[in-house]
């Protein structure tokens, strides 16, 4: 799947069942449903999960713990917009720039 595919996919009831969970989060938040985003990565152990984490804490506007979960992902902290920090995330996670 390439960035192109997971973002016409927004536009279906749920995301694709092979979808591991950072990338199932990532769905939802594209969804606008940040808090089943959240329950999905929030016990996730892996650093994608870390960056999906952090990203919803910059929704939500709590830098302070999105800072934490930046770090716990090894990622810099994001400066620009949530729409562009949301496509990079997606496109790494699927392994494309496309």
């Amino acid at each position: 799947m390439n960035v192109a595919v997971f973002i016409a996919s927004l536009n279906g009831a749920a995301p694709a069942p092979d979808l591991n969970a950072p990338l199932a989060g990532l769905w939802w938040a594209g969804k606008g449903d940040w808090d089943q985003a959240h329950r999905i990565v929030q016990d996730e152990s892996s650093r994608d999960a870390a960056w999906v984490h952090a990203y919803l804490h910059r929704v939500e506007g709590d830098l302070g713990n999105a800072g934490y979960w930046y770090r716990q992902a090894g990622q810099p902290a994001a400066k620009d917009s949530l729409e562009a920090e949301w496509e990079r995330i997606a496109a790494t996670l699927l392994g494309s720039t496309t």
